[in-house]
């Protein structure tokens, strides 16, 4: 049984079309349909396509690693260019904000140009950027360059999605959305994790010129390793391989730009609840990560008196519950969809794959209850002592956020694949601009209720509007796309 091609279209084929699809794939019931045309992204090797993901993941794991990167030297940033602590976090949120809001503008140019210009042309602005932030001298221009890099990265972090679309039939989407969900979701502990050493033993300008030759690194293996993945299976190019793939710089799309183009996002996702509801929700998730890592020096360095090394440490739970998530997220949506696929004997509709994210919230919200708990309990002693007992907490809830984002991301991209550009940007918006805004409103929060009242607060929202949106997408789901 075929999964979501009709079979009027494979009957339409070729003998010449069936015989290499059959060759190449060893089947012909594959969703999206693939051209005879060995350019194709869907007909690429399996090598080729994991080393173009895995480039492109590695730049969208990069954008969090150069915002977060800065948290532990936030006291020496503080000293150094003698502004507040408070102001010092903003040198990370400052492109948090951007990463959210930058794929408006470059998902439009990038279905016109394709994807290739732009990954280039991100990473080598992030690269003068990053060497612009090493040399800053003022909050003002350490501020402005942060700003400009991220703008350009973000790129990546709002576009991995289309990507995966691109090249992955949907049978496989789950599991290499996981793995574009998980490396963008672990480039902040990361970043945090390993530039609080750098901060430690060397000066913190070190962070911007390590993350510069990381960016450096990155455009030399997207030279060389991320073909143009935009394919018109309606129009064929007439350039050969290597030229089109790697060597032009042409328009795809003739369509003219327009301003309606950087609203389309907006417009495509608010009148479909199928992008808005999971957005929301995973953006909710997401706020739990962000929350317990940039709240981490206004919480620990006061209580505890950790160094920037011993801080960055901490970072280590969201890393592990990440990764511990994903090969979870990944393989057992995929699985969940393989299995009702044989029991009904058809492709199950895209609302199936939901139930999984249930899991996710409850790990989501547990753990945030356990480090917001777990710290108060430590840091409200009479002579306040470390342990790593929270960082348990920030595990799990990175566990759920990481099965949250790949369950729903890929529910979104097979509700609209071929918008899967707009989905992407409108998703890393949402979660960019709560992760933003988080901020500005938990330090009044937790001094207001405490920790504990806290995480009561961004729970039963998360309950409410998360897990709320996810149960009315089951209901109605079907009947709104």
């Amino acid at each position: 049984m075929f999964e979501n091609v009709e079979i009027e279209k494979i009957q339409s084929l070729t003998e010449e079309h069936r015989e290499y699809l059959l060759q190449r794939h060893g089947t012909l019931d594959l969703d999206p349909l693939p051209s005879k045309d060995p350019a194709d992204p869907l007909n690429w090797p399996s090598w080729t396509k994991l080393a173009n993901l895995l480039t492109v993941s590695f730049l969208c794991l990069s954008g969090g690693f150069i915002s977060a990167g800065v948290i532990p030297a936030n006291e020496m940033i503080a000293e150094s260019l003698q502004i507040t602590l408070q102001q010092a976090s903003y040198v990370a949120s400052i492109q948090i904000i951007m990463f959210g809001w930058s794929p408006f503008f470059w998902t439009p140019i990038s279905k016109r140009y394709g994807r290739r210009p732009v990954w280039l042309g991100g990473v080598f602005v992030s690269l003068i950027c990053n060497i612009g932030s090493a040399l800053s001298k003022t909050y003002g221009q350490l501020i402005a360059c942060r700003a400009i890099g991220g703008f350009f990265i973000g790129a990546a972090i709002g576009m991995g999605s289309a990507t995966v679309v691109e090249t992955y039939f949907s049978r496989e989407r789950g599991k290499y959305m996981g793995i574009w969900t998980s490396l963008t979701t672990i480039g902040p502990p990361l970043g945090g994790l390993s530039m609080g050493f750098v901060a430690q033993h060397l000066d913190y300008t070190w962070i911007f010129w390590i993350c510069a030759i990381m960016n450096a690194v990155q455009l030399v293996a997207h030279l060389l390793l991320t073909p143009e993945t935009l394919y018109n299976r309606d129009s064929p190019p007439t350039l050969s391989p290597l030229r089109n793939q790697y060597l032009s710089l042409r328009r795809h799309n003739p369509t003219p730009f327009t301003f309606t183009d950087l609203l389309r996002p907006f417009t495509l996702s608010l009148t479909n609840p199928t992008i808005f509801l999971p957005a929301l929700a995973y953006g909710l998730t997401f706020t739990l990560v962000v929350f317990s890592l940039v709240e981490l020096p206004q919480i620990f360095i006061p209580a505890f008196h950790l160094t920037p090394q011993a801080l960055g440490l901490n970072f280590i739970g969201v890393l592990v519950g990440t990764l511990i998530g994903e090969q979870a997220a990944g393989p057992l949506s995929d699985w969940w969809i393989r299995r009702r696929h044989a029991k009904i004997g058809r492709q199950p509709q895209p609302e199936y794959r939901l139930w999984l994210s249930y899991i996710g919230f409850v790990l989501a919200i547990l753990g945030l209850v356990l480090f917001c708990l777990l710290t108060q309990h430590l840091a409200g002693a009479a002579e306040p002592t470390y342990n790593v007992s929270p960082i348990v907490g920030q595990a799990i809830s990175g566990v759920g956020n990481q099965i949250v984002g790949t369950v729903l991301v890929t529910y979104a991209v097979d509700c609209h694949r071929e918008d899967s550009a707009e989905v992407g940007a409108f998703v890393n918006m949402i979660r960019m601009t709560l992760g933003f805004a988080g901020p500005f409103v938990w330090p009044d929060m937790i001094e207001g209720v405490g920790l504990g009242g806290t995480a009561g607060v961004i729970g039963g929202i998360i309950a409410g509007l998360g897990i709320g949106g996810v149960v009315v997408l089951q209901v109605l789901g079907v009947g709104r796309r």
